[in-house]
């Protein structure tokens, strides 16, 4: 459940100033390190935009010119201009304007902490063992590059052909789950079919799945692989480890009895692969979301019709 994340946040928040106020009554200078923290923060955000930029390039060099590949530039473009935008907004000491510098000033501030919490969560998910002997195990598909498996894929597939040698007794089902894309020759659940026939897999222990488009579907449909092959049992999801949340919070919302674990992906492709993923979960919950903002937005009015009073 992601409020777990919540949770989790609030806790080490707590945690963290309970200690810092206990320490700054022992050692009265150590008070002073909470302000340093607030005042090296504006230089944070410039280190944070850079990083982010930088990745943003180097996704554009390495995978592409994507929509998906540009969202670290996009991010860390924004993270410059944005506070740049609202102090001129301030400036123009425009009531509209200046209600609206305030709303970009919530609306950001939001962002930032749900981001905080789905990173979090996401990381301490991600490193949690699977407790259970899968009878199947499904790896979720990804794009073939000229009807082959890239190494962002075969992360998936190595993952799930250590997980099934190191079974005891009997070898659980391995069911390679993806349709074909627009720009793909072939379904992505034949290519990883191929990929773990190469690796030594028996054919009778591999059911591709060949009509999922998302990971709703990869898997609703994995689950049904499993019970036309008789291989009734608890079923294990691998993914990359910036989408193993995600894939659960899916599992859990459709009732699909499943755990996720997650491979490696290469340092340079995680950022961006997690803000998709944030921005995937934000969309999936967005009526809730725009509920938590309707508040920002009733101060950002106040605050209009505040400055238009005193004028």
């Amino acid at each position: 459940m992601l409020r777990n994340g919540v949770v989790l946040v609030a806790a080490a928040w707590f945690a963290i100033t309970g200690v810092s106020e206990v320490l700054s009554r022992w050692f009265p200078p150590f008070g002073y390190i909470g302000l340093a923290v607030l005042a090296l923060a504006p230089l944070a955000v410039l280190v944070l935009a850079g990083f982010l930029i930088a990745n943003g390039l180097t996704m554009l060099r390495s995978e592409g010119r994507r929509l998906g590949n540009l969202l670290t530039l996009v991010l860390g473009i924004a993270m410059l201009a944005l506070p740049a935008v609202a102090l001129l907004l301030v400036f123009t000491l425009q009531p509209l304007l200046v209600g609206l510098a305030f709303l970009l000033f919530f609306l950001c501030c939001y962002l930032g902490v749900v981001f905080v919490v789905f990173l979090s969560y996401a990381i301490a998910y991600g490193r949690m063992d699977h407790d259970i002997a899968p009878a199947a195990i499904t790896i979720l598909g990804s794009r073939l590059i000229n009807g082959a498996v890239p190494p962002l894929l075969a992360s998936r597939l190595d993952k799930a052909v250590d997980l099934y040698r190191a079974a005891p007794g009997t070898k659980p089902l391995l069911i390679p789950s993806g349709g074909q894309g627009a720009d793909e020759s072939r379904p992505e659940g034949e290519g990883m079919a191929d990929y773990l026939r190469a690796a030594g897999i028996p054919e009778a222990d591999i059911a591709a799945e060949t009509r999922a488009g998302t990971t709703r579907e990869n898997l609703r449909f994995s689950r049904g692989v499993q019970e036309d092959a008789g291989r009734e049992g608890p079923l294990l999801v691998v993914t990359n480890n910036y989408h193993v949340l995600p894939a659960a919070l899916l599992a859990r919302k459709d009732d699909v009895d499943a755990q996720v674990v997650g491979s490696a992906t290469a340092r340079y492709y995680v950022p961006s692969a997690f803000l998709r993923e944030f921005v995937a979960v934000l969309s999936e919950h967005r009526i809730l979301n725009a509920v938590m903002c309707l508040p920002f937005l009733g101060i950002s009015a106040l605050i209009v019709v505040a400055a238009m009073a005193s004028r």
